[in-house]
């Protein structure tokens, strides 16, 4: 039975888009399932995807490169692009979960626009051996972002030293792909060694020079509350009381100071909650800065340390406070050591 010609069309259109399709239903699939960075469900889900790319991949190339039968040969460049493409929606959106509970989500914007390029390159690159190299570099992407990600869970330490030698073993892997595809396909991977070099160590670059510049956030680390109080005081059963002052009608939704009125003798606290993974320990650092009209850019007024515990599910909690403040518009950032943003909050001392 021949379909109408309307389901004809629409039948056509989506599959002109199933790649994109696939993307964005792991995208989609990701944000229900994923939780915390260092669940071992949501590890093992997010390994399981770079281990799907990586088949799909290689199975795709097999198959491009008529190592099976005619038959089958045929369903792997039919299907494993669609399984490809859903395990890349998989990677990267986990890498924006993640990244994007790390810091402030508009700190992730490099994987935002990572992501527009993805459904960009989707739908607009049609050339096989061009094809080819962009999935590899798709996958380095998320590659890279999943191991740098993984190790410090994985060892409870963090900092430039782990995130560097992260990147290396991401480089080790993909060459162990790489090497794996030069066997499969050696005469497509030889006319594109150049060009995969080329693209894959100006990633590695890429992401160490946003690292070092403090634009990515400080994964695994993130901020589950930030707020400004007249008082906190910490009990011996490890709860926390803080005082603000009483918002009017409309303020339903605030549980900290916007404005402070401040008095003689008064204290500012800034108490913040940070996860980090079980097993992690690490100083934060609440850094104060107040707003210099004369000069039109924020300024230092102190920056204060304490240590963490991995493993709430809600932050470890911890405060810092600090007098003889003047009027005008300030904040509390909490970095850490290296002066990655975790979070922030700003408010105005009347």
């Amino acid at each position: 039975m021949e379909l109408p010609h309307s389901l004809k069309r629409l039948y056509k259109m989506a599959a002109h888009h199933w790649l994109t399709a696939s993307f964005i239903l792991g995208f989609i699939v990701d944000n229900i399932t994923l939780n915390r960075v260092d669940s071992l469900f949501d590890d093992v889900l997010l390994f399981f995807y770079v281990l799907l790319a990586m088949v799909s991949i290689v199975l795709l190339y097999a198959g491009i490169a008529e190592r099976y039968s005619e038959r089958t040969n045929a369903f792997l460049k039919s299907k494993a692009p669609i399984v490809m493409q859903y395990a890349f929606g998989s990677i990267l959106s986990g890498m924006l979960i993640f990244y994007g509970r790390s810091g402030s989500f508009f700190d992730s914007w490099p994987f935002l626009v990572l992501i527009v390029g993805v459904i960009l390159g989707n739908e607009t690159i049609t050339n096989r051996a061009n094809r080819l190299v962009y999935n590899l570099i798709i996958f380095y992407i998320g590659l890279f972002s999943f191991v740098v990600l993984i190790v410090p869970v994985l060892i409870g330490k963090m900092g430039a030293v782990i995130f560097v030698l992260s990147g290396l073993l991401s480089l080790i892997l993909m060459g162990m792909l790489v090497r794996t595809l030069a066997h499969i396909v050696p005469n497509f991977i030889a006319l594109e060694k150049k060009k995969l070099i080329f693209f894959v160590g100006t990633t590695f670059v890429l992401f160490n020079a946003l690292y070092f510049t403090n634009i990515i956030p400080p994964i695994p680390l993130s901020l589950k509350d930030i707020g400004i109080y007249h008082s906190v005081i910490r009990f011996e059963n490890g709860h926390y009381e803080l005082a603000y002052e009483k918002p009017a009608w409309w303020e339903f939704l605030r549980r900290s100071d916007s404005t402070f009125h401040y008095g003689a003798g008064d204290n500012v606290f800034c108490y913040a909650s940070v996860f980090a993974p079980a097993r992690l320990a690490v100083d934060v650092y609440h850094r104060w800065q107040y707003y210099d009209e004369s000069a039109g850019e924020w300024k230092d007024y102190g920056r204060f340390a304490y240590p963490i515990q991995g493993g709430r599910y809600d932050g470890y909690r911890g405060y810092t406070q600090i007098s003889h403040v003047a009027p005008g518009d300030w904040r509390c950032i909490v970095e850490t050591e290296r002066g990655q943003v975790i979070g922030k909050r700003e408010f105005t001392v009347e």
